[in-house]
């Protein structure tokens, strides 16, 4: 086997391991995929699921890590060249929304491992967090982005609309995932644009 085709497996079988970890993981928790679940899914070794990455805490970085890759290529890569502001956040919200039930998903990864691992030090909450920080950053920009177009009242508290953002994805995650909601994408989209419009 030559070394460019042994590179080229280790990454496949890599990937194949991140991908049914994510998958798992939305429905039964980061914690509640154990090495061995993952091994007896993929039809491989424990040993050969955790060798690419090393650690249990290094295989759940990287999968946090996937998880805002395939965020960041679904909801915020197709606004590139949109001019900055409310129209613009209320597209990324809609597509936060549409990923969350989108082939099969039950809600957003990173809301769920949020409220498994926040009360929990560590460095996969602070992975976490950082992603949902630079979440936050993207939303407080497009919404200074308006109230410096005039799009928001020039009294607009953006800190309080970035926290009732929060809790409108926050209430979209848990209609999808525990009450199954087949609205709550549609309902969410509304709450974003009325609460954008009232601002």
């Amino acid at each position: 086997m030559s070394p460019r085709k042994s590179v080229a497996e280790a990454a496949a079988t890599r990937a194949r391991i991140l991908d049914r970890t994510l998958a798992l993981a939305v429905a039964h928790g980061l914690e509640g995929v154990t090495i061995g679940v993952l091994a007896d899914d993929l039809g491989m070794s424990k040993a050969g699921v955790i060798g690419p990455f090393g650690t249990k805490e290094e295989l759940h970085l990287a999968v946090v890590d996937e998880a805002v890759t395939r965020f960041r290529a679904t909801v915020l890569a197709p606004l590139a060249g949109a001019r900055p502001g409310p129209d613009r956040l209320i597209r990324a919200h809609d597509a936060w929304f549409a990923y969350m039930t989108a082939d099969g998903h039950t809600g957003c990864f990173l809301t769920a491992v949020a409220a498994e691992f926040d009360a929990r030090p560590g460095a996969v909450r602070d992975r976490v967090r950082e992603a949902l920080d630079r979440w936050d950053a993207f939303v407080l920009g497009e919404l200074e982005a308006g109230l410096a177009a005039g799009g928001l009242s020039p009294g607009a508290d953006l800190d309080q609309l970035l926290f009732e953002l929060r809790g409108i994805a926050l209430a979209a995650d848990q209609s999808i995932q525990l009450r199954h909601d087949p609205h709550a994408a549609d309902r969410a989209g509304r709450a974003v644009r009325r609460l954008l419009a009232t601002a």
